[in-house]
């Protein structure tokens, strides 16, 4: 595949037609169309629907533009530092990352990398959902325990445990008593909670009381006594010190582990290798008490 003509069918999509393009670029109309034309033959696919005033990439074309866009981008981005001898993070970065860590930690971190690397236009989205790195141009992506995937690569910055929590006002009833808790999500039907304390594991029989969508808002219902719940300890260790909450004991499993991923087809460029430093300094140790710390 001709990169040249690559790059110069990026910059008509990117414009939306040839003559926005040729004027952007300073260069030739017909030097572009035939460049483009060239493509189409060389790949025997059309990649704009051409009318009398409008030109829309087809199918193909917008498949092309997606997976090449970044790409290209990347290329022009290595080049220039190199040629400059140094890497200086530039352009725009998308990250998607999940509603807990957004809600407590995002905004401190996006505004700090934003002052530290100015020339970097950071673009944060919030989506619980395994988002598409590729199809949804995403440069970054923050996951919960994510399944494996050939496609990713990347580091676990952060390591978090869930413990149960109640109020102190809440007695915590005998053994093999229901206990009112506060879910994250529908509520369900009763269930039962493994959980360790000092004297050992035990089975908490919980019987659902209220259900939230968040568990920001989990944890200032429990501040309220309604009920107990399951929380990071990053989000709990604040009340814990103060008072506010107080220990039940830990949940039985794995710990959580946070992520940074990016896609293995694609550069490392200098803005997603500056914010996983960025990551990397914020979180040394990437312990809970340092996201605790971190939210204050």
């Amino acid at each position: 595949m001709d990169l040249l003509a690559l790059t110069d069918f990026n910059l008509v999509a990117r414009h939306g037609g040839f003559g926005k393009a040729a004027r952007a670029a300073g260069r030739p109309k017909a030097t572009l169309s035939r460049r483009v034309a060239e493509l189409e033959a060389s790949l025997d696919v059309r990649l704009f629907e051409r009318g009398a005033r409008i030109l829309k990439l087809t199918e193909e074309g917008r498949a092309l533009f997606e997976r090449t866009s970044q790409l290209l981008t990347e290329l022009d981005e290595t080049a220039t530092a190199i040629a400059s001898g140094g890497h200086n993070p530039r352009g725009r970065l998308r990250i998607s990352a999940p509603l807990l860590f957004s809600q407590i930690a995002m905004g401190k971190l996006a505004a700090g990398f934003a002052l530290k690397y100015p020339d970097v236009r950071l673009e944060v989205t919030v989506e619980d959902r395994a988002v598409d790195m590729i199809e949804e141009a995403y440069d970054l992506v923050i996951r919960v325990n994510p399944e494996p995937d050939v496609n990713l690569v990347g580091r676990a910055f952060l390591h978090d445990r869930l413990i149960v929590v109640a109020s102190p006002v809440m007695v915590r009833p005998p053994d093999d008593t229901l206990v009112p808790v506060v879910v994250r999500g529908m509520i369900g039907r009763s269930e039962t909670w493994e959980v360790t304390t000092s004297s050992g594991a035990s089975k908490l029989p919980v019987n659902p009381v209220l259900g939230l969508s968040s568990l920001v808002m989990v944890r200032d219902a429990v501040r309220t006594g309604i009920g107990a719940a399951r929380l990071p300890l990053s989000l709990a260790i604040s009340d814990l010190a103060s008072g506010k909450l107080v220990h039940w004991g830990d949940v039985e499993g794995p710990d959580t582990a946070i992520w940074a991923l990016y896609p293995t087809r694609r550069l490392l460029s200098a803005r997603v290798s500056a914010f996983l430093e960025y990551l990397k300094d914020a979180f040394p140790k990437g312990a809970p008490e340092e996201l605790a710390a971190y939210i204050g």
